[in-house]
């Protein structure tokens, strides 16, 4: 499906309305700060591998993301945990997001000090499970997991840490977020299923094997061919959920974008040793897409990127976004050329 962008009229109402990203009220940050190491990057990713490897956590791929100009290092991994997919057992398949677990060891700020942070489990599990029957349930698991990861980071030299990052929101928003603002309309008004974009319907539940395979060798087939081409991908981890498969992509077109996005006019964290402090929003990675079995068909889906940069990114500004207003769609047509050229679909 294709999203229609913002258009000229949309960019000047928005800039001259303005958009306030978070209020004092709002506690529930899209990310989590759990540590400040003591130690080098590369000792504290040593460190803090080790402590996963020994931890409940599964690991399903590792990667380290592309940095502008080369001047701050960051590796994110993806991960699950038994007990979040027990308690959401039995949610709708296409809901296997809120259950991927991302955490960033990265460095940042003055110094170029070294961090490990985390998107943040409750803050997903109010996005996608907040109107479930099992809501309450499954916000307990997230806080747990959540803390299980920072005992698994207090491992790691350093200072613990428990500081919500922007963008930061209620949690009555985050339950229904379908955007920021005026921003709403560049997302659809819509909430996370609403921003699942069909990128192949099938009507043959038995096909649903088969179109896995072959999305797998459709997001393999060219791989990442730097930061200035957006049009080949690594499958960074593939997650078997049952009816449901998750492949995390990215590229390092798309990682070099979004940090400089965020960057462009934040100064908090803006150093001339490490002058990307949008590299603290790396947990956002890797992009999405599912390949989905509802009974009846098959759906391979993927996100409409403007409201998910909304929900990662809306601390960029909105002068940033609308700087920026064309590249979501870009992101998005990529994914859909990607998955569609390969097979010929």
């Amino acid at each position: 499906m294709k999203r229609v962008m913002i258009n000229t009229f949309l960019a000047c109402l928005f800039m001259l309305i303005g958009v306030s990203t978070a209020s004092a009220e709002d506690e529930i940050g899209i990310f989590v700060r759990i540590l400040a190491a003591s130690g080098s990057y590369e000792s504290t990713v040593v460190k803090f591998e080790e402590a996963l490897n020994q931890s409940n956590f599964v690991i399903h791929g590792m990667r380290d993301i592309y940095s502008p100009d080369g001047v701050q290092k960051s590796r994110i991994w993806v991960m699950t945990h038994p007990d979040y997919m027990a308690a959401a057992a039995g949610e709708p398949p296409n809901s296997i997001s809120g259950q991927v677990l991302r955490v960033a060891v990265y460095e940042f700020g003055p110094g170029k000090k070294t961090y490990i942070n985390m998107a943040n489990p409750v803050a997903h599990a109010h996005v996608y499970y907040g109107k479930s029957k099992k809501a309450d349930h499954l916000l307990a698991v997230a806080k747990k997991v959540l803390d299980e990861m920072k005992q698994v980071a207090s491992a790691v030299p350093g200072t613990p840490e428990s500081v919500q990052l922007e963008p930061a929101r209620t949690a009555k928003t985050l339950k229904k977020f379908n955007g920021d603002g005026p921003a709403k309309m560049m997302a659809g008004f819509a909430n996370w299923q609403g921003n699942q974009d069909p990128i192949i319907e099938d009507e043959d539940p038995s096909d649903f094997a088969k179109i896995v395979r072959d999305v797998e060798k459709a997001l393999s087939a060219k791989g990442d061919t730097g930061a200035k081409d957006r049009s080949g991908w690594d499958i960074v981890a593939k997650i078997d959920f049952g009816d449901a498969v998750y492949f995390g992509i990215s590229n390092s077109y798309t990682e070099s974008k979004t940090i400089r996005i965020n960057s462009d006019f934040r100064s908090d964290g803006k150093a001339d040793e490490a002058p990307f402090p949008g590299t603290d929003h790396v947990s956002a990675m890797p992009l999405e897409v599912l390949v989905v079995n509802k009974g009846d068909t098959v759906e391979v889906l993927q996100y409409g990127e403007m409201w998910r940069m909304q929900l990662y990114y809306w601390d960029s500004g909105y002068l940033a976004f609308t700087k920026n207003a064309a590249v979501p769609a870009l992101i998005e047509n990529s994914i859909e050329n990607a998955v569609n050229e390969e097979e010929g679909w």
